[in-house]
């Protein structure tokens, strides 16, 4: 796909894409949030292929940011329900253009960067006004390996998936 090989800055968006978009509170009211290490594998795999990685979410959470680090995400922009202000920022620390993105949201909040990236992205429950102008739908779920199966699609375009799996053949 020519969107995707474009794309120097993959950015997530947390609940719905980097989990199933479920919250379980703890007894003291914390909220625990589950991701797949499918995708997490993915994400570094693609950082090794030389695109960056980044997350917008909404919703703040240290649990993304414990998670981020676990995957060497250098970008993280939480707490901001505007995303086109954490879009922008990133933009200006990477250097990249909107048309140089992708992005993989779920809800309408995610339409504003959705509609300004070059590679647009959602998930299968992802709502009907997403899907209809994601330029992809994944067949896996948020959660479930959606993330994967973008990070390889990414890296098959670009031609770069042979050489990231090549060491896990030797």
């Amino acid at each position: 796909m020519q969107r995707a090989a474009a794309v120097k800055v993959m950015i997530f968006d947390v609940d719905g894409v980097l989990t199933d978009g479920s919250l379980t509170y703890g007894p003291d009211g914390e909220a625990t949030k589950t991701f797949n290490v499918l995708d997490g594998l993915g994400i570094q795999l693609l950082q090794k292929s030389g695109v960056a990685t980044a997350i917008i979410s909404a919703r703040q959470s240290p649990i993304v940011v414990r998670r981020a680090a676990d995957l060497g995400i250098m970008h993280v922009h939480q707490g901001i329900h505007d995303k086109r202000i954490a879009f922008a920022r990133l933009l200006e620390a990477t250097g990249v253009s909107a048309a140089q993105c992708g992005y993989i949201g779920d809800d309408v909040i995610d339409l504003p960067l959705l509609l300004q990236v070059g590679f647009a992205v959602t998930v299968p429950t992802g709502h009907p006004e997403v899907q209809y102008r994601a330029h992809y739908v994944t067949k896996a779920g948020g959660g479930r390996g959606a993330v994967r199966e973008v990070c390889d699609m990414v890296m098959r375009a670009q031609g770069t998936y042979d050489a990231a799996l090549a060491p896990y053949f030797a």
